[in-house]
């Protein structure tokens, strides 16, 4: 039986919260590695946060965008940011690098979730909804390390990640070609791709590296 609208509505918008929270952190704890003033915080927290759920909106021709729909998103980006400001200082950004991991980890997941359930109500095809959903889940990190110098983790620190949030994806898939409904769906792809990078982290999986000596 399909879900409710308004229950897919607050399941998506519980999602994005939770997922732009998560992917923002990441970005604070990059700019103050960086020493960023700021300016600088608040534009790297933001990027993370949006640039997936952007480059998809775009994508897929959605307007407005999520962010510019819900432009509370945007003040909660300005007040982590500007309280992360005030109270971190150097000896908490070891301890919140090992903490971040796991919020991040579920921000791959929602959002990997959330993008593939969107593409597919366009319609797409399953294999390009779940790539939208890989776009909106990775593309924020990207933009996070490549405004910040450095080469995106997504595609150099060799353990899965983009892979994680395809797998997700296409749990989403399935549960809908099986008539699940859209929240069970998202549920569903979401703890996929959050158990496969906790297995990821916790048994230092790699991914082979291309040897051209």
């Amino acid at each position: 039986m399909p879900a409710h609208p308004l229950n897919l509505a607050t399941a998506l918008l519980v999602a994005e919260w939770a997922a732009m929270l998560a992917f923002a952190l990441s970005g604070l704890m990059e700019a103050a590695r960086k020493r960023l003033d700021a300016v600088g915080v608040v534009v790297v927290a933001g990027l993370t946060a949006f640039g997936g759920g952007t480059l998809r909106d775009v994508l897929l021709d959605r307007r407005p965008f999520f962010w510019v729909q819900h432009a509370q998103y945007v003040w909660a980006i300005v007040a982590l940011a500007v309280i992360a400001m005030l109270f971190m200082r150097s000896r908490h950004f070891q301890p919140t690098e090992r903490a971040i991991v796991w919020p991040d980890a579920l921000g791959l997941g929602l959002f990997a979730a959330s993008g593939t359930l969107i593409a597919l109500a366009t319609p797409l095809p399953a294999l390009v909804s779940v790539l939208m959903g890989v776009v909106t889940a990775v593309f924020g990190g990207v933009l996070r390390d490549i405004v910040c110098n450095e080469i995106p983790a997504a595609f150099s620190d060799h353990r899965p990640y983009a892979v994680c949030a395809f797998a997700g994806g296409w749990v989403v898939v399935a549960v809908r070609s099986l008539d699940g409904s859209e929240t069970a769906a998202l549920i569903a792809g979401t703890l996929l791709t959050v158990l496969l990078r906790a297995l990821v982290l916790c048994r230092n999986w790699q991914l082979p590296a291309w040897r051209i000596d």
